[in-house]
């Protein structure tokens, strides 16, 4: 067996308590099944990843605090790690002034580069813009945004409603509560949805704030098949949080669900659940995590040193079969080429894929490419 001090050291940074401890769990796991993997089968190049874990509790002050620590005292260059674009904003400084190179795996709102990250989740032309032409088609424009105060949902519902506006829609309502509101707070947003009536609503709650809202929206007895929530964040793990019957109807925008169908996948989906239990499910948050571990260790192989100047310019282009299907590298924006996926919760808690891209789909973080007036559904079916 070889040292562990003879390995690639890296740094792993998700909350394993705190608001959003669901979703970064999940991020945790996802990294873990990789580098069990990658290490089974060997290491790369015969060496072995060792992870260093630290757990933020879900406040950014903390996120700040532990990579400067991996990056300054325990001489990690490498970082897998943040959910929130919140905490992904802390740390970017502290990243940037120590020439680390952070692997950031959640979708976002987009407007940002930085070469001292890859972004391994989606971007707002790879999960807004569809949404917004299903929605619109399928259950009407009357539409009611409610979030938590906090750049991603602002800037995600910004977007959202020039979407909306362009294909004729109009926003009801736009509500915000803090990232960590109350019972009261989040009750409080029933009443107003009721009385601007709309056809469907925006969500990006996130974290246990999310989670009183789905379980209210139930209890206050709206139909979901005729007025869903619609999001890019409630995945298959949040959904056996709240409660299955509780979700049925409500959909999601993403690039992976547990049942997108090709062998990648179907591995995948085995490997999670021989390793944390029969019930448990993948979601976007653990599939992208393990993604982009594996992103990391085929730039390794290549170089054949952890330095983070050579690793944050290898991946560029890079090509490779996924389970959320073929992924690229994208050279100008450092996001990735994914595939667009809508689906509807059913009662196993799991997504009925109802409209999916036939090809990935460039990214175009700062929707500089993307017409907004473009129909999502008419130029990727």
């Amino acid at each position: 067996m070889i040292p562990a001090q003879d390995g690639w050291r890296v740094g792993v940074l998700f909350s394993e308590s705190g608001t959003t401890v669901v979703t970064e769990t999940e991020h945790l796991r996802g990294t873990e099944l990789a580098i069990a993997e990658i290490n089974a089968a060997g290491g790369v190049l015969g060496r072995p990843i060792v992870p260093t874990v630290y757990d933020p509790g879900a406040r950014n002050a903390d996120y700040l605090a532990f990579a400067r620590r991996m990056l300054a005292e325990d001489d990690l260059d490498i970082i897998f790690g943040c959910s929130m674009s919140a905490s992904r904003k802390t740390v970017l400084p502290i990243v940037e002034r120590h020439n680390g190179l952070l692997f950031y795996p959640s979708m976002y709102e987009g407007f940002e580069y930085c070469e001292n990250v890859f972004y391994c989740g989606a971007t707002v032309n790879q999960t807004c813009l569809p949404l917004a032409d299903y929605l619109i088609r399928n259950y009407g424009g009357r539409v009611y945004f409610v979030g938590c105060d906090y750049i991603f949902p602002r800037e995600s519902n910004r977007i959202m409603q020039e979407l909306i506006e362009a294909r004729g829609g109009e926003v009801v309502g736009e509500t915000y509560v803090p990232l960590d509101a109350g019972e009261d707070a989040v009750s409080a947003l029933i009443p107003k949805i009721r009385t601007a009536a709309p056809d469907v609503v925006f969500s990006t709650l996130v974290g246990t704030t999310a989670q009183a809202f789905y379980r209210l929206y139930d209890a206050a007895g709206f139909d979901r098949t005729r007025h869903p929530v619609a999001s890019l964040t409630m995945a298959e793990t949040e959904i056996a949080t709240i409660g299955r019957a509780a979700c049925t109807g409500h959909i999601l925008a993403a690039t992976y669900m547990q049942t997108v169908d090709n062998a990648e996948n179907a591995r995948f989906v085995a490997a999670f659940k021989a390793r944390f239990g029969a019930d448990a499910t993948t979601s976007i948050w653990s599939e992208a995590a393990y993604m982009q571990v594996h992103l990391f260790a085929r730039a390794l192989a290549r170089v054949g040193s952890a330095d983070p100047r050579r690793i944050a310019l290898d991946p560029l282009g890079d090509e490779f079969d996924t389970p959320e299907g073929r992924v690229r590298v994208d050279v100008d924006t450092r996001h990735l080429w994914l595939t667009p996926r809508i689906g509807i919760a059913t009662g196993e808690g799991l997504f009925d894929i109802v409209w999916e891209s036939r090809v990935a789909v460039r990214p175009d973080p700062y929707l500089a490419a993307t017409r907004i007036e473009e129909s999502a559904l008419d130029a990727w079916i």
